[in-house]
């Protein structure tokens, strides 16, 4: 079974920083792209931002600049670095693997981590 544990969340003050990790582990063969997606209380699960296996990149504009998305094919990890946090920031922050593929399967499935807070305080 695939799974996805994520680490790094906290409560910190406007300005700080944060390091959201997420492991994925299990049979895998090999992962399309990884991501960290954000919800806030009464809001819709929003990107924040995505990197392939080749190593390209997408951000949400709120968070261009700020956030720095990374991975590590070889540990099925991914990171994503929060700088100058802002209090419209706070969400719970999930992970995501898509194009996971499974070894001894052809399919490909998406899997979700089970989301970290992330509070950042005025």
């Amino acid at each position: 079974q695939v799974q996805l544990v994520e680490s790094g969340g906290g409560l910190v003050q406007a300005g700080g920083s944060l390091r959201l990790s997420c492991a994925a582990s299990g049979p895998i063969f090999s992962i399309n792209a990884m991501g960290w997606y954000r919800q806030a209380p009464g809001k819709q699960r929003d990107l924040v931002a995505t990197i392939t296996s080749g190593g390209s990149t997408n951000y949400a504009d709120s968070v261009k600049g700020r956030f720095t998305i990374s991975r590590d094919n070889a540990k099925n990890t991914v990171y994503l670095q929060m700088n100058s946090l802002k209090p419209e920031d706070t969400a719970v922050y999930y992970c995501n693997a898509g194009g996971v593929r499974k070894y001894g399967y052809s399919r490909y499935n998406d899997y979700w981590g089970q989301g970290t807070q992330v509070t950042v305080s005025a």
